[in-house]
């Protein structure tokens, strides 16, 4: 920023930039609103980020984001305990319920598998997938149809399908090279309904 600019408000629109998806610019005007709210507005704005960095944390369970001990999905005797859908993150699980059609459990790996990144199985939530595939007949793969959400995909059904479980992957129809968060409802219920075997 400007050596014009206040340092709390540079070193604020710094923090801003931080954010996925926000440039210098965005995160200058950010700043700048923020000094424009009440000062109880900006208050209430900052407790409750740090409310949620202290209160949420992994379900132990399915590893999606909650401020129980189990998530809500995990925990409804309604769902299809058979099957169970892998992804990326958790941005990817609200996507598929804001689709609605999936009734089974889902699992967070909380990123995908790349070697050129550094980020290796260990570095994954693998090992918690692996352990709750006691009685599980399904696990659909629907980790994002990219270089890394493919490796991570092959890799996993080279795991359980000796355990004798179906795995499948999502049907192709979502843009190669995107994000699951971003595909329209329509698109993602149908993709989902028309998974293949891997």
């Amino acid at each position: 920023m400007s050596e014009f600019v206040s340092l709390p408000l540079a070193l604020a629109a710094e923090q801003f930039a931080k954010l996925p998806g926000i440039g210098m610019k965005t995160a200058q005007r950010l700043a700048y609103h923020m000094l424009n709210l009440p000062e109880n507005e900006v208050k209430t704005f900052a407790e409750s980020i740090v409310k949620a960095r202290e209160s949420v944390h992994l379900c132990n369970c399915c590893q999606n984001f909650t401020e129980r001990e189990q998530c809500s999905i995990c925990s409804d005797e309604n769902r299809d305990k058979n099957v169970i859908c892998v992804v990326e993150s958790p941005k990817d699980v609200s996507a598929f319920e804001r689709a609605g059609g999936f009734d089974g459990l889902y699992h967070v790996l909380h990123g995908l598998l790349s070697p050129m990144d550094g980020i290796t199985a260990e570095d994954l939530k693998i090992k918690e997938l692996i352990s709750r595939l006691t009685d599980v007949k399904e696990v659909i793969m629907a980790t994002n149809p990219t270089v890394e959400g493919e490796a991570t995909a092959m890799y996993l059904g080279r795991i359980i399908k000796p355990m004798g479980i179906k795995v499948t992957r999502l049907a192709y129809g979502l843009p190669a090279g995107s994000a699951l968060e971003f595909a329209d409802d329509v698109t993602l219920a149908k993709a989902l309904e028309n998974r293949n075997e891997l």
